[in-house]
């Protein structure tokens, strides 16, 4: 089983989402809700695409993190 992450960012009126192991593979929805059941669409697609291709799967190897930063914009060590 592979885990694929994806990046959602909010637009003005609605969310869009795309993972970056997956060249391509991007969804958009009015709500957060929304954006991911359509990103578990897409990937599904996108999967059975590179399949039928005879393409190779790529494996998931993108990671995230968080890195904190102040009321006055200052990186928070730690």
């Amino acid at each position: 089983m592979s885990r694929y992450l994806i990046v959602i960012e909010r637009g003005g009126r609605n969310y869009s989402a795309f993972a970056p192991d997956l060249p391509g593979c991007v969804a958009t929805g009015k709500t957060r809700t929304e954006v991911l059941r359509q990103m578990r669409g897409a990937i599904q697609m996108h999967l059975e695409g590179l399949r039928e291709d005879g393409l190779e799967i790529p494996e998931a190897s993108t990671d995230a993190g968080w890195i904190e930063v102040d009321s006055d914009a200052k990186v928070v060590a730690g």
